[in-house]
């Protein structure tokens, strides 16, 4: 009964954690180990789940396992380019200019996340790629309501101050 449980309340989350591990640590591998450990967690410390959001108490855990490791590490990070972000829709639509257009300007925001500080860019992902509340992204980062609208709001204003001189430039760095 118990595993059902987890496979019914936990298991469907599973895509969103792994996403938020990887704009954390920046590579596919490192997400994969988080996640893979924040699971098990998850697992073991399931019966404390109470009636919160399911995915708002995983990514906490993913996001405590991420940073229990960088800890642990010395706080060095590695950093890979990840191709598996384009959009390889067959819809038909765009055309190969517009899909290179895209493609460009999916890099240059997604290279613009990863320059943000870690506390900018979880806020960031949490809201705008996982589409979480400011109660929900507050729960998970530990941190009250008022800090995340803070931190969104100066994380925001980076992210433009990053990409404006692209716009300015012609539109591609």
């Amino acid at each position: 009964m118990f595993r059902r449980d987890f496979e019914k309340v936990v298991v469907p989350h599973l895509d969103a954690a792994f996403n938020f591990a990887r704009w954390l640590t920046k590579n596919d591998a490192d997400a994969e180990d988080v996640v893979q450990d924040a699971a098990i967690r998850a697992f073991r410390y399931f019966p404390s789940l109470r009636n919160e959001d399911a995915r708002a108490w995983l990514l906490t855990i993913v996001r405590n396992t991420w940073y229990g490791r960088l800890a642990k590490a010395g706080v060095t990070q590695r950093v890979e380019v990840h191709d598996d972000m384009i959009d390889a829709r067959e819809d038909g639509a765009p055309g190969p200019e517009a899909l290179a257009l895209r493609q460009q300007t999916v890099e240059r925001v997604r290279r613009a996340v990863e320059e943000l500080p870690p506390d900018f860019r979880e806020v960031i992902v949490l809201r705008e790629l996982e589409g979480l509340s400011y109660k929900e992204i507050a729960a998970v980062a530990g941190v009250p309501v008022g800090t995340v609208m803070s931190r969104l709001s100066r994380a925001r204003e980076r992210l433009l101050a990053i990409l404006t001189p692209a716009v300015a430039d012609g539109g591609c760095a």
